[in-house]
């Protein structure tokens, strides 16, 4: 067999019209021709898939939903005690003083819609420290806002219709979208 002999599978290829651009290998993004096999993810030091270095999209709607449910208790809280206040105007009214029944019920709800605000304030405190911990909280971070948009959604369902089912949708949302495997690499990427 010679060179030129088209039978020759060491030859040089014969009838290969040559290559057009844009088609074969990239020849012009610094690659190496391959096999055609992709390349590999990127790989943090610690194995696994590389650490996200921006938040996801999902994380980042948790955090505005937590921050609504912050705005609707600061109406909430305003609502209880604009009706403890009133309440307690009502009590001391003159005309209402004869009305035993109207007393008795103003004298025990007047304190428990205190103690509503009261509940509601702290809760709100607690909503805001947990969303500004979106940005730099680990994994103690995630679970404590899952434990709290589980309780939120449930504390949601009884009290109050509107206000409560929108808090409960809210919270179900959070809990999702903080516990799926976006919010899971977010929160537990190495911080340098």
């Amino acid at each position: 067999m010679s060179y030129g002999d088209p039978n020759n599978p060491y030859g040089a290829p014969q009838g290969q019209q040559p290559q057009q651009p844009g088609y074969g290998y990239p020849q012009d993004q610094g690659q190496a021709p391959g096999y055609g096999y992709p390349q590999a993810p990127p790989v943090s030091p610690y194995g696994g898939p590389a650490a996200p270095t921006t938040m996801p999209g999902s994380v980042g709607a948790a955090r505005v939903m937590m921050w609504v449910i912050v705005g609707l208790q600061v109406v909430g809280i305003a609502v209880f005690a604009f009706a403890a206040a009133a309440l307690n105007a009502a009590k001391d009214n003159e005309s209402l003083k004869d009305d035993t029944a109207f007393q008795d019920l103003v004298g025990n709800s007047t304190g428990v819609i205190w103690g509503y605000v009261v509940f509601g304030l702290a809760w709100l405190v607690f909503a805001a420290v947990l969303a500004t911990k979106f940005k730099n909280g680990g994994n103690g971070a995630r679970v404590t806002i899952l434990v709290f948009a589980i309780i939120t959604a449930v504390l949601g369902i009884y009290p109050f219709l509107l206000v409560g089912l929108v808090h409960t949708v809210l919270a179900i949302l959070v809990a999702v979208f903080v516990g799926n495997a976006n919010g899971k690499a977010w929160f537990n990427r190495p911080r340098y």
